[in-house]
């Protein structure tokens, strides 16, 4: 997410870091590398304009020249500035007073609507709030179809009337069915449409004229750049927007459009989507974004994707079986890393570490694949070599070779990774709990 950005950003704000004093020309001149920088990230050029009068104001200031560290100075000015143009606060779902809350999700064709409604539907199931989604593209062939495969990946029921061709009867009888069954919420999913199609946008007018939605979410596309706030700024005219969710941010989206359209709307970012798993969704936050935009980490992020991704109960037995029996085996490590495999990439993970760059990212050499490999390796073991992993002698290494289609030698770095891993598990049972230091990671070579 932004890693485009990040990088080029990062380093234009290094030259300022390095600099023990800096002049006013130095200062214009490195703003203008921001300019250049959010421009083809594909912001929208006004709001490039107003951001960098702002931060030009604060940064030519007598306390930022005179400061001792002028250019650290700086970076928090332009970390503060970009707060306040993602939002400065989050904005949380807004849950109806009586049951049940009704989200509509409006949006463009292609932008994935379907695959959020299912994903918005998994996060509420988490809270406990028994959701329901409502199928309401009827034009679109096989969309009903998509939802209702969708909606059983999620374990949430989907309502749909195939024969009814008036939408806004058909959010009706689905929101009266959610309330008879008790269902705490509602995520509708509307068909796509252009923001200038006068006809369809009256069709979703209808809708919420029908149901009074508590939440109009537009689901914008994060890679279509600046042309996300013409498309805003027409549904909000037309529905009074009062969210958007942003789409397709793990791919190689440029950062325009969660940049603009917050700005030039005035509507909150509530939600990204990350990937196409049904948990890919994340809760927008300005401060967060800001710092993981500058590569400053988000530690309070990478907490969140562990408690959603653990295992408490397997979390507790494998800490019990190391404090008690000083036991750390490759069944174990099999375990905890398909945990942290729940948690997203990697690569991912450790960007939200502060500190961590992407400079960092290169050099550390990460094989996406390689968590894949080591899995491959470890069931290819027989259940006693996992728990005693000395007796794996050299025909057995070549055995579990073959087993795996790995390489040998990739095997015994496995091994001697291992190893140091059950070194610090002995030597953390008697610190009593102290942590020493860490270990290669064996996702990383």
């Amino acid at each position: 997410m932004f890693e485009e950005l990040s990088e080029k950003l990062d380093g234009v704000l290094g030259a300022f870091r390095k600099r023990g004093v800096l002049t006013e020309p130095m200062i214009r001149e490195g703003l203008r590398e921001v300019r250049r920088v959010l421009l083809e990230a594909d912001v929208n050029y006004q709001l490039v304009k107003d951001f960098l009068a702002r931060v030009e104001e604060k940064a030519v200031g007598e306390q930022v020249l005179k400061s001792v560290q002028p250019g650290q100075q700086i970076v928090k000015i332009v970390y503060d500035e970009l707060v306040r143009l993602l939002g400065e606060v989050q904005a949380p779902l807004s849950i109806a007073p009586v049951p049940p809350t009704v989200v509509m999700l409006v949006g463009l064709q292609g932008s994935g609507k379907t695959t959020t409604a299912a994903k918005l539907a998994k996060r509420l199931a988490r809270e406990g709030r028994q959701p329901v989604l409502g199928a309401l593209d009827i034009y679109r062939p096989a969309a009903i179809d998509q939802l209702e495969a969708l909606g059983k990946q999620v374990n949430v029921p989907v309502f749909a009337e195939r024969g009814e061709r008036d939408v806004a009867r058909i959010a009706e009888r689905v929101v009266e069915r959610a309330r008879s069954e008790r269902s705490r919420a509602v995520v509708l999913d509307t068909a796509g449409r252009l923001q200038i199609d006068a006809e369809l946008m009256a069709e979703l007018a209808r809708v919420k004229a029908a149901v009074k939605p508590t939440e109009i979410l537009l689901v914008v596309d994060g890679m279509i750049g600046q042309e996300a706030v013409k498309i805003a700024q027409g549904f909000h005219e037309a529905l009074g927007l009062t969210g958007v969710i942003l789409t397709k941010m793990d791919g190689d989206a440029r950062g325009g459009a969660a940049l603009s359209v917050r700005g030039a709307t005035g509507v909150p970012i509530k939600f990204v989507g990350v990937g196409e798993r049904p948990d890919g969704l994340e809760v927008f936050d300005p401060a967060r974004m800001a710092g993981r935009i500058l590569q400053q980490g988000d530690v309070i992020g990478l907490v969140e994707k562990a408690q959603e991704a653990f295992d408490r109960e397997e979390a507790e037995r494998l800490s019990r079986k190391v404090a008690k029996e000083g036991k750390f085996d490759l069944e174990d490590f099999l375990a905890v890393m398909r945990q942290i495999q729940k948690m997203g990439p990697l690569e991912g993970l450790l960007k939200m570490i502060p500190g961590v760059n992407s400079a960092m990212l290169k050099q550390a050499n990460m094989d996406p694949k390689r968590m894949k490999h080591i899995e491959a390796i470890i069931l290819s073991m027989t259940p006693q070599e996992r728990a005693r992993p000395d007796i794996l002698n050299g025909s057995r290494r070549q055995r579990i070779a073959r087993g795996s289609g790995r390489p040998v030698s990739e095997i015994n770095r496995l091994i001697d990774q291992f190893k140091q891993m059950q070194k610090l598990m002995k030597s953390m049972r008697g610190m009593g709990g102290k942590m020493p230091r860490l270990p290669r990671f064996p996702g990383l070579r």
